[in-house]
Formats: C-alpha cells, structure tokens, sequence
C-alpha cells in the first residue's frame, strides 16, 4: 500500500515539472518508516518522585487550601487587597511552619 502510494506522490511531483530523479528521490524519502525512539531510552527519563519531593508536594498543596480559605469569601473571590501572589505567599508561610513543626516531631520521637 504505502509502495503505491510513493508511486503516486512520485507520479504528482513529476507532472508538478520536477525533475522525475529528485522526484523519485523525494517520494522515496517520505516513504521511509520514521525513526522511532528505543523504549528503554523514553523510560529512562521518567523516575518516581523522591519521598521528600512527594511529601513537599503533599504539604505545599494542603498550604495552598488553606491559604485560599483563609483569603478568599464565600463565593469563591478573592478579599479586597488580596492578590493571587498573597496566597502564594501565605501558602509557602504555612508551608514553612508546617515542616518545622514536622522535623520537631521527628525529633522529639528520636530522642524519645
């Protein structure tokens, strides 16, 4: 099928007035598979997140709720003199806290 089809793009390009060598040339060209890459090398670029990314991921997106609970109504809106860059703010501070007061429980147990 795709040997027929190189016949007619061939066909195409030499009634278009090229020369019917390049023409040949060109159709057997873009009939030629594409390269495709090896599995192994596409999955090598993708790996797990690492525990402490997942759990920075985790706390960061429990901060962000409650950063926009605390600064946006009811409706959904942000309050008056808030911006979206104030939560982020607010979000990375309770972020913050919240580690702290993690590696303190951690510490505390250990010496426990």
């Amino acid at each position: 099928m795709s040997k027929a089809l190189c016949g007619v793009m061939e066909q195409a390009l030499i009634e278009k007035g090229i020369d019917a060598d390049l023409a040949r040339a060109l159709a057997q060209r873009a009939c030629m598979p594409a390269l495709q890459t090896a599995p192994s090398v596409a999955k090598a670029g993708v790996r797990k997140a690492r525990r402490g990314a997942r759990r920075a991921n985790k706390q960061l997106s429990q901060a962000f709720k409650e950063a926009n609970r605390r600064l946006r109504t009811k409706s959904g809106k942000l309050r008056k003199g808030k911006t979206q860059a104030d939560v982020a703010r607010l979000a990375q501070r309770l972020r913050k806290k919240m580690c702290a007061s993690i590696v303190c429980q951690l510490n505390l147990s250990i010496l426990c």
